[in-house]
């Protein structure tokens, strides 16, 4: 095993796949995050990508950039300080956020009790909502990051 640190890899981006473009833009405007490109080219492809309010990574979508079936992206996580506060929030912007709920997070929905976890723990409390096409996100809590969970 070698001691030198590995090189720094940058998750940038996810890419979603939708049904209609134009649809996904508006539903992510609508949220409040940054339009960073809307390119199309002649061919027909096109390329937008978003970005979460103060989050290091983006999403694209757009004609001709993948194979998988629209709304297959499932648990893509937004970690928020207050899940209320991102949830009303949400809301307020014409998502369909679900409850808040603890236990397990990925909405398989055994596993989880309603409201936010008992003692506000951190990694503890979640909420889902979905794009247009059933691409969705997992809202988690997350107050203070375990022991070696951060890069500084």
């Amino acid at each position: 095993m070698s001691a030198t640190p590995p090189v720094p890899l940058k998750f940038e981006v996810a890419v979603l796949p939708v049904t209609d473009v134009d649809r996904a833009k508006a539903f992510y405007e609508g949220l409040g995050w940054r339009l960073d490109a809307d390119f199309p080219f002649d061919d027909g492809y096109r390329i937008v990508q978003f970005t979460p309010p103060q989050s290091p990574a983006s999403i694209q979508f757009g004609s001709g950039l993948i194979t998988s079936p629209p709304g297959s992206c499932q648990g893509m996580y937004l970690v928020v300080d207050d899940i209320a506060a991102a949830r009303d929030d949400l809301i307020s912007r014409g998502a369909d956020v679900s409850e808040i709920y603890h236990g397990r997070g990925l909405g398989s929905g055994e596993g989880q009790e309603p409201g936010p976890s008992p003692d506000r723990s951190t990694y503890g409390s979640f909420a889902t909502f979905s794009d247009p096409d059933g691409n969705m996100w997992l809202l988690q809590e997350i107050t203070q990051r375990l022991p070696g969970r951060t890069w500084d």
